[in-house]
């Protein structure tokens, strides 16, 4: 006897957002085609979804539909820009840093945009002689808020799916032993010595290897990633994704 199509190339539009949103993540991984090959069907009820998650949450749910929500120029995407002109995450700051061209680069797929506004609020954050000198120490990290970093960090990895950002980076070293070697090849970098600050190896988008963003200058060796990696905002994070 012939059995019938799986129940998700069946479901309605708000099944299928609920069959995502109370999935493992494991499971959401393998509904992701399935997502973005009915987006356009999905698109109208992602505002209300939206509604349901937290805007202080790290769940890369909401990004997704943010994402999608934005793909187009359309009564949808102008709804949420009205609704949340600053953003729709949540992004604070300790130091009166403006998070919201950051998180319309991420919203919009920007990802190298992005990248650049992040290399520039670690400069903000370490102080004016690094915005000076265009670089930041790593003996500059340590004072860095924790609220801040957190800032940072949850806006790359709920605009990523959940693959980029310094935490995502900080536990692949760790699946590495601490091992910088190892680590470079799974970012998809170079290593030290060779590495440029945009080599032309690199992806700027979500298909790019897991914790392949942002990217940390490493031509001074790799004290700077270190740093931030020990900072107590992303152990924490490290320790708890």
């Amino acid at each position: 006897m012939l059995s019938g199509p799986p129940a998700s190339a069946t479901a309605s539009a708000d099944q299928l957002l609920e069959r995502f949103s109370s999935s493992s993540p494991r499971q959401r991984r393998n509904l992701l085609p399935q997502i973005e090959a009915r987006s356009q069907e999905l698109r109208p009820l992602l505002l209300e979804a939206l509604s349901h998650h937290d805007p202080d949450g790290d769940d890369w749910i909401s990004g997704l539909w943010v994402q999608l929500l934005l793909a187009e120029d359309d009564s949808h995407g102008q709804a949420l820009l009205e609704r949340h002109p600053q953003g729709w995450l949540k992004a604070a700051s300790a130091d009166g840093i403006d998070y919201a061209p950051l998180q319309e680069a991420l919203g919009m797929g920007s990802f190298e945009r992005a990248d650049r506004i992040t290399s520039e609020v670690l400069r903000q954050l370490a102080g004016s002689e690094a915005v000076r000198r265009g670089y930041v120490y790593y003996s500059e990290v340590a004072p860095m808020p924790i609220l801040d970093l957190t800032s940072l960090d949850r806006l790359w990895v709920c605009y990523s799916r959940g693959r980029f950002g310094f935490s995502v980076q900080g536990r692949l070293l760790g699946a590495c032993n601490g091992r910088w070697d190892q680590l470079w090849p799974r970012l998809g970098w170079k290593s030290g010595g060779t590495w440029t600050r945009y080599p032309s190896a690199f992806q700027w988008k979500l298909e790019a290897p897991e914790g392949h963003m942002p990217l940390i200058n490493q031509l001074r060796g790799v004290r700077l990633m270190d740093a931030l990696l020990k900072h107590p905002a992303l152990q924490q994070r490290i320790s708890t994704g």
